[in-house]
């Protein structure tokens, strides 16, 4: 009667099923190159893809189309891709490869399936989310097409796709997840990873997927985009894939260096900026700097600025520009310059402040002047001590190139390099290096374990990580009841694997139901998953800490954010309510989404929702112990000397400045390790000695126990309960 439990799917048991090995090559599909239905430089009046007549500013932006350096190559691109399974393609940024390379694709291929109803798709994958999204905005304009029908994009809690799509622009996390359901990707006729260069985890993961995906299914076609040149190491990696170069449309452009190291190279920026719009011929700037908080004091300083020069220089349009900016704000990059003040006046300049998403993700035209510090946020992970963290590091040779490119797009340009020519032959490496080398793996081990592939050591990838890492990975996942002790994954694991969330959140919110707070659980869970929802605004410091105080909860951060996510609810998402209270509205509707597609997951797995009555003593016990029950091996203990360690690594650590804490309790939980200039420890909760021996006693065993304060702390605790043990034996 059907009992027999359906086994799953692997991605390597497929090749040797006959019967999917048939239908494989049954559904091989052959390529038209350039297909008259699909002729898109038109001919046609009418769109084929909504059957709707093409409007005048489709043509306006065909024309701008065509002058892009890869329309040249559109015929060479189409053929080359016909006749061979895999190709990479380097092009400079700004040929136009991200935006045309999925539009020629998209001209060529049958995208028609024997359900009408379904069209197959097109993938291509970005790194950053910004460039998913705005890319996928300008395609859509390009195709004349509405963004979220026939072209959407996919990111982490945000689809804008449909039934409709054949054009899909995602993050290559995304695309990740996706393999878990869909082994094969059976969805996609052509798959096109984009900015292969930057070398994300996921992007790594996927060559080595897609290598085996490709194996077992010959009718899937692979681009591998890539804007600098590592193309032999990719093209060894692909088999000896065919290999495409695409110009671009660069200018010359001048470089100049510094004399002498600068101490402060924000102040420095701020003053090249104002040298440049005092001194230098029209065109735009675009400024690299390292993270949100940077870039915001840099706008409102160099507004300051050249605002106190008055009518002696042109107006300015200062823009940022990183991943958490919302699109609309994002959108303003692309905006023009600004007229000038008066008429016959001096003209105006916009001046746009971004990360290194301006590197090679997104174009921006108008640029002339580059200024680059020569620095970036970059991930960094210690294995021995367990502490992933962004760390402001050199940039690479590479990088460097990159952004000087961008001043050359559209005339001559001038990149100035806040940093001197030696620093830059001596101390600059070649190339970044690959993220996979320096993250921790416990997300991406937990990832493969779910697509069946179980030997991870002799997993293709093209730069394999250390060992050590693996193993720490391994480890966590073993503690957190993911994987058990063969190393195979668990009911617990599966589940979690299906949390997009870091697999200590995952395994919060898959226990939290056993300490019935799993409501509370899923708000705090999507609060930690937002940017920071208080706002501190240079101008009103004082009454901002003070409204952030009001919702402090004496047991620490995490019940804090519990208390601004039940306070904004309460308050009906009133704006006007998140604008007095210092709230930032954006982070808290990110917030609100994040939760109810958490909420679903948790349905799909019928994972109870359910809370301890409030007014219960009970109530924020358990949700600590929900906390402690994912992030148990995220725990400080206070030393008699005043600072804490944090247990089994015995890191000193301090609470972060912005901890709402005002006192050290004895034991704490924290959400992060930040590594500034002292070590932090940040978003951090209160919790008992007596927990962690009740919650997690496989991690918290003494035998494998450094020699501490902590350690004999755990020692009395564990005699107590024997003893309580004991008692209640003899009172029975």
């Amino acid at each position: 009667m059907g009992t027999e439990r359906k086994r799953k799917v692997s991605l390597f048991d497929v090749v040797a099923d006959p019967s999917v090995s048939g239908k494989i090559s049954k559904t091989n599909g052959a390529m038209a190159t350039g297909s008259s239905n699909g002729k898109n430089d038109g001919s046609s009046l009418v769109n084929r893809w909504n059957g709707r007549p093409y409007s005048a500013r489709y043509y306006e932006i065909l024309e701008k189309r065509k002058s892009l350096p890869v329309w040249q190559q559109k015929d060479e691109f189409l053929q080359t891709l016909k006749k061979n399974q895999t190709l990479i393609l380097v092009g400079e940024t700004g040929s136009g490869k991200t935006t045309q390379i999925p539009q020629f694709v998209l001209e060529a291929v049958d995208m028609e399936t024997p359900d009408k109803r379904k069209k197959m798709m097109i993938a291509c994958t970005q790194p950053r989310r910004v460039a998913a999204m705005s890319v996928s905005r300008r395609v859509a304009e390009e195709m004349d097409v509405t963004i979220g029908e026939e072209v959407g994009y996919s990111i982490r809690f945000e689809d804008c796709s449909s039934a409709r799509t054949v054009l899909k622009y995602l993050t290559d996390g995304m695309l990740l997840r996706e393999a878990m359901t869909d082994p094969l990707l059976e969805r996609y006729k052509v798959i096109i990873l984009d900015e292969a260069h930057e070398r994300t985890l996921a992007t790594d993961v996927l060559f080595g997927l897609l290598k085996e995906v490709l194996k077992n299914r010959p009718d899937l076609k692979l681009v591998v985009m890539s804007a600098t040149l590592e193309a032999e190491k990719f093209q060894n990696y692909f088999y000896g894939a065919p290999l495409m170069k695409v110009p671009g449309r660069l200018h010359p452009v001048e470089v100049f260096y510094t004399s002498e190291p600068e101490r402060d190279y924000l102040e420095a920026a701020i003053r090249t900026i104002v040298q440049i719009h005092m001194l230098e011929p029209p065109g735009d700037i675009l400024v690299f700097l390292t993270g949100e908080e940077e870039i915001e004091d840099a706008c409102r300083k160099i507004n300051k600025e050249i605002g106190n020069m008055g009518n002696q220089v042109g107006p300015v349009k200062v823009v940022p520009l990183y991943s958490s900016l919302p699109p609309a704000m994002q959108q303003k990059i692309f905006e023009p310059a600004p007229p000038p003040s008066e008429e016959g006046g001096r003209p105006g300049r916009k001046i746009v402040v971004a990360t290194n998403i301006a590197e090679t993700s997104l174009t921006i035209d108008g640029i002339v002047y580059v200024i680059d510090p020569g620095f970036a946020k970059q991930k960094v992970y210690n294995p021995r001590v367990r502490v992933e963290s962004l760390l402001v590091s050199p940039i690479s040779k590479a990088s460097a190139h990159q952004r000087a490119g961008r001043a050359g797009r559209t005339q001559p340009g001038k990149c100035f390099r806040l940093y001197t020519e030696r620093s830059f032959s001596n101390d600059l490496v070649n190339q970044t290096y690959p993220e996979i080398l320096r993250s921790n793996l416990a997300n991406t081990v937990l990832t493969l374990k779910k697509l069946g592939i179980d030997d991870l050591v002799h997993f293709d990838f093209m730069d394999p990580p250390a060992p050590e890492t693996l193993m720490r990975a391994l480890e966590v996942l073993n503690y957190l009841g993911a994987l058990d002790d063969d190393g195979n994954l668990t009911k617990m694991g599966e589940i979690m694997s299906e949390f997009p969330l870091d697999p200590q959140m995952s395994k919060m919110l898959v226990v939290s139901p056993e300490f019935n707070c799993s409501n509370e659980i899923l708000s705090v869970s999507a609060m930690l998953s937002v940017p920071n929802c208080f706002v501190r605004p240079r101008e009103a410091q004082k009454a901002a800490d003070e409204a952030k105080a009001r919702f402090g909860h004496i047991d620490g951060d995490h019940l804090t954010l519990l208390n601004v996510y039940h306070a904004y609810k309460q308050n009906s998402e009133d704006p006007t309510w998140c604008y007095e209270n210092f709230i930032n509205q954006r982070t808290m509707k990110a917030a609100d989404n994040v939760r109810q597609q958490l909420v679903r997951i948790m349905a799909r797995y019928n994972l109870k929702l359910c809370s301890t009555d409030f007014n219960s003593r009970d109530y924020y016990v358990n949700i600590r112990k929900a906390l402690l029950a994912g992030y148990f091996m995220q725990v400080a203990h206070l030393e008699k000397t005043g600072h804490y360690l944090t247990v089994k690594d015995n890191q000193v650590v301090h609470l972060h400045p912005s901890t709402c804490l005002d006192h050290k309790p004895e034991w704490v939980i924290y959400n992060e390790y930040v590594l500034t200039s002292r070590n932090f420890i940040r978003t951090v909760t209160d919790v008992r000695g007596e927990w962690l021996v009740d919650v997690a006693p496989h991690y918290y065993d003494l035998e494998n126990f450094p020699q501490c304060e902590a350690k004999r702390v755990l020692e009395r605790l564990y005699k107590k309960r024997e003893r309580e043990k004991e008692d209640s034996k003899n009172r029975r």
